[in-house]
């Protein structure tokens, strides 16, 4: 159902469609995490994530895309970011190397529905400001999907993704110009869904609606630059990035994270946040 802005509200089976594209995301997540080592290439790391999809019979949200738009068709079915590299990093012959942080960012199609996630991690030893920017990061991204409620606002998932960034006595930059933002039958969808806001403000959230929340920040600049392939976004200083993504829905029982291989079960227990799936 469409209500107005353009806003998609799921039925019971669509969003029963879109946790089994959100277990293929998670199950890529996974594999690509466990294979990254010192000498594989980002390259390699797609073919597992395409075989990944063959297996499940699911399409790549992210092949081709922007083709639409003018935009060069993306050419492989993740984005992995390296270092100071953000987001939209092609995969190819770069070979990874100990000490490299990695953001992997996947979408998958099943049955016309999408799943749209993000995770980082390190390969081999890892400097600690890098693991830092990693978990606070991550620590982010599950404030604002624990701002998620009905009859919430969208502002309250905002202010909670900052407001956990700057309660850190170290200084982080937050992208401001890349947000997370509605899914469904189509990868983006309205509204977006801003890193930064203020709580109380903006649309209303209601069954049916499902957001991709993503936060994405850095160890110094805020501000990110598109490379000449017009995808791969690095800082504007040269500083390393991190990025954190789940695809999230509020029932009237709780938080269903599609994109978590538990639905959110365990993250959501240990910050005392009611855990509602829909039952097959």
């Amino acid at each position: 159902m469409i209500r107005g802005r353009g806003i998609e509200l799921k039925n019971r089976d669509q969003l029963l469609v879109m946790r089994r594209a959100g277990l293929v995301v998670a199950q890529v997540h996974a594999a690509v995490r466990d294979a990254a080592a010192p000498g594989v290439t980002t390259g390699e790391l797609d073919q597992i994530a395409r075989g990944i999809l063959a297996r499940h019979g699911a399409g790549s949200s992210f092949l081709n895309y922007g083709a639409d738009w003018g935009y060069p068709p993306y050419p492989a079915v993740t984005c992995i970011s390296v270092n100071e590299e953000v987001v939209h990093g092609i995969p190819g012959d770069r070979v990874l190397a100990s000490g490299d942080l990695v953001s992997v960012d996947f979408g998958a199609i099943v049955d016309g529905w999408h799943g749209d996630g993000a995770i980082t991690f390190g390969v081999g030893d890892l400097a600690e400001p890098d693991a830092r920017l990693s978990e606070v990061t991550r620590e982010s991204l599950w404030a604002g999907i624990g701002a998620v409620r009905l009859n919430g606002r969208l502002g309250d998932i905002s202010h909670a993704i900052e407001r956990s960034i700057r309660s850190r006595p170290e200084h982080y930059g937050i992208l401001k110009d890349y947000t997370g933002h509605g899914i469904g039958s189509a990868m983006h969808q309205p509204p977006d869904v801003p890193n930064t806001g203020r709580p109380g403000r903006g649309l209303r959230l209601v069954e049916g609606l499902v957001l991709a929340i993503e936060p994405m920040i850095t160890l110094g600049s805020s501000i990110g630059i598109t490379l000449d392939d017009e995808w791969t976004v690095v800082t504007q200083d040269g500083s390393r990035a991190a990025h954190w993504e789940h695809t999230v829905t509020a029932t009237k029982h709780g938080l269903w994270v599609l994109t978590a291989l538990d639905g959110g079960e365990a993250e959501l227990a240990a910050r005392g946040l009611p855990f509602g799936p829909l039952a097959d």
